[in-house]
């Protein structure tokens, strides 16, 4: 659902809808909160919407995957909408939620198990293809040196979206602009340990990188650390949420994933009587993912690239130009009859 609808609805919301008691609890994955990206963003979405519904939400803190099923079933005790966030989270999600059919449950880049139906769940994903592929061809734009890295967390299929994505956009720009482009590959196998960040990307960064993209978590706040250290001449490539401002000047743009557009639109539509159980999938189109706006960048990137990325945009929007979103669609990825403005 795009913003413009979802205004709609809320202002029809705001006049319609009664006064009632309800509360959401929000579980975050080990990750937590303070992440500046994944869980701050999905719980920047259910405040907004706490607050213009006028009721309660709470957040409950995963210190360890145990603590998934009991910080579940707790939340499901005494919530109307419980959010389970976090990939890992799929298995105890789907364990408590029949537990509780009264309870409306939404998970945040959670896939429902095949075969597994739930009536009070609704899961959301992201093509983080789509935002990755745009900062991948900026990179590959940008880049001096013509090595550019790649920093995961666990490689789980969100993470490597992201890479799939960013090596499409690279392969992109290399096709169309007769460049070639290295790509520097690491994962912290982590999401919540800024040094491992920081330690990869100073590696990424000795070995001739000048450009690292993370989507790693808070892990990536090590690798924009790691670029504001190298000074001028090196970037980073912020993840889930608009990072630009952790360093300005040093984080050349964000792949951005709207959780908290995700966020807003559940707890919107179980207040709306519109709660949709099964898989909902946010891209582009859909104003789910993205890319920043450059507030402290902008000024660097030559105004044609500029406009390459926005046609590009274009066409991805019109399904003419399809990123791929597994490692085999990116071997097999070839680069479609692109005419650029």
């Amino acid at each position: 659902m795009k913003m413009r609808t979802l205004l709609v609805l809320s202002l029809v919301l705001l006049v319609a809808l009664p006064v009632f008691a309800m509360k959401v609890i929000m579980v975050t994955d080990v990750g937590g909160l303070g992440d500046k990206s994944f869980n701050d963003g999905t719980w920047a979405g259910i405040q907004q919407a706490a607050e213009f519904l006028g009721i309660e939400a709470e957040v409950v803190q995963s210190h360890e995957m145990a603590d998934y099923i009991s910080n579940l079933s707790n939340a499901a005790k005494e919530a109307d909408i419980v959010f389970a966030v976090g990939f890992m989270m799929t298995d105890a999600l789907f364990k408590v939620a029949p537990q509780f059919p009264d309870t409306y449950f939404i998970g945040i880049d959670i896939v429902p198990p095949e075969g597994v139906e739930a009536d009070n769940v609704a899961c959301y994903i992201f093509k983080e293809q789509e935002g990755a592929f745009l900062v991948g061809y900026l990179a590959a734009a940008m880049t001096k040196t013509n090595i550019v890295g790649f920093i995961g967390g666990i490689p789980i299929p969100p993470v490597e979206r992201f890479r799939y994505g960013y090596e499409a956009g690279i392969r992109v720009y290399e096709e169309l602009h007769g460049k070639t482009i290295e790509i520097l590959r690491g994962y912290t196998m982590d999401f919540n340990d800024p040094k491992k960040g920081k330690d990869l990307a100073l590696a990424q960064f000795a070995e001739g990188a000048d450009i690292v993209f993370h989507a790693s978590g808070a892990c990536g706040n090590g690798v924009i650390e790691a670029a504001a250290e190298k000074g001028e001449g090196y970037f980073a490539i912020g993840v889930d949420a608009d990072q630009d401002y952790m360093a300005p000047g040093r984080v050349l743009t964000s792949s951005m994933k709207r959780v908290d557009v995700a966020a807003y639109q559940a707890v919107l539509s179980v207040a709306l009587g519109t709660f949709t159980p099964g898989l909902h999938i946010l891209g582009i189109k859909d104003e789910g993912v993205g890319i920043s706006p450059m507030t402290y960048t902008k000024h660097l990137v030559p105004p044609q690239v500029l406009k390459e990325l926005d046609f590009l945009k274009e066409e991805i929007k019109k399904g003419i130009l399809v990123v791929p979103d597994t490692q085999e669609a990116l071997d097999a990825f070839e680069v479609p009859a692109i005419t650029l403005p």
